[in-house]
């Protein structure tokens, strides 16, 4: 499947439940935190990107559903990118802690000291209690020359929990109004978190390989992450832009 038919789905489904969850942007209270914002602060977000706001905001309230067709299909297109395969996999099985996921016993080194995040997940189960945004994201990633660099590393690289906390946190940049700035000046908001998603994914490639990263180093390498997508999100996405041109 591709990102923009996965999008389409989502667009036309039923997110009222979803829609429901979604917390509005925190609020400064008092007059000098709204002087500080106005003058420091990012901008907010334009009255006509709302609505894909919100849109982004309530699928990452969604969750996976194995009766969903849609939902199945995204799972087999990672799996089949990242591992070449003309074939697709069962829905439940060991092969997905091969693409990252932690094992049944929780004895993995992802396991440990920054539960927060890097949460369990059960290598039989992808996905499992987790947001539905983190299934159409790494799409737009599997299908750029991004691809290749990631799979060079796939050996000591668990990319799909990888993808899961690097969602997190640009929805959560999102959420506190870190991207506005880009959106409003590209009009869009869920090409955006694609594309920072996209941007971070290469810079955290580029230290673990920099810094020969195992799994045990993945909270320390996401913490960091996480500072840079939410102070510097234009320097990852020019970083990127330059990737792709060459």
């Amino acid at each position: 499947i591709s990102f923009s038919e996965a999008l389409q789905h989502f667009q036309s489904a039923e997110l009222s439940q979803s829609r429901g969850k979604v917390r509005a942007p925190r609020r400064r209270r008092g007059i000098l935190a709204a002087l500080l914002h106005w003058l420091c602060g990012p901008p907010r977000l334009r009255p006509q990107l709302r609505g894909e706001q919100e849109l982004a905001l309530a699928m990452a309230q969604c969750s996976l559903d194995d009766s969903e067709r849609v939902h199945m299909r995204i799972l087999q297109t990672i799996y089949r990118q990242l591992t070449r395969s003309r074939l697709g996999c069962p829905r439940y099985g060991a092969h997905w802690e091969e693409l990252g996921f932690q094992g049944r016993t929780g004895s993995s080194p992802l396991h440990g000291e920054k539960p927060r995040l890097i949460p369990r997940i059960h290598s039989n189960l992808p996905w499992r209690g987790s947001v539905l945004t983190q299934l159409p994201q790494p799409l737009p990633v599997l299908l750029t020359q991004l691809h290749w660099d990631l799979l060079q590393l796939l050996n000591n690289f668990p990319f799909c929990i990888m993808s899961v906390n690097i969602t997190r946190i640009v929805m959560q940049a999102l959420q506190e109004e870190r991207l506005s700035r880009e959106c409003n000046r590209r009009q869009q908001v869920i090409g955006v978190l694609n594309e920072l998603h996209a941007a971070a994914f290469l810079c955290l490639s580029r230290r673990w390989r920099q810094q020969h990263g195992t799994v045990a180093d993945a909270g320390f390498f996401l913490k960091e992450l996480e500072l840079s997508t939410k102070k510097k999100p234009r320097q990852l996405l020019q970083s990127l832009e330059t990737y792709l041109s060459h």
